[in-house]
């Protein structure tokens, strides 16, 4: 596995998701106008403390930032990324389901 470009790919998936600019992020996170561009078109990589901040800025866990290396993409692994990415009324009404079907 190339961690690094994971590393690249994940940060520009979950800018995109987020839709904020590459300069927008590097200025929010008090880098310089480039860092983000930096790390996404490879000539940089994050230090370790600089990578839990961008995964913070995310509003993400480690765990979640990381959560597609853990094992091949399942029919949980398929659910799960769904809820992960709905509004929190989308998610209350899955957990009713839920409720529901263990009746």
């Amino acid at each position: 596995m190339d961690y690094e470009s994971f590393v690249r790919n994940r940060i520009t998936e979950l800018r995109l998701k987020n839709g904020v600019s590459e300069h927008k992020m590097s200025l929010e996170l008090g880098k310089s106008g480039a860092y983000i561009r930096s790390i996404t078109n490879g000539s940089a990589l994050p230090s370790l403390k600089e990578l839990f901040n961008i995964i913070d800025y995310f509003d993400i866990s480690p765990s979640e930032f990381f959560s597609s290396l853990e094992q091949p993409e399942t029919e949980r692994s398929k659910a799960t990324l769904l809820i992960q990415n709905m509004n929190i009324e989308d998610v209350d009404k899955v957990l009713q389901f839920i409720d529901w079907i263990k009746k």
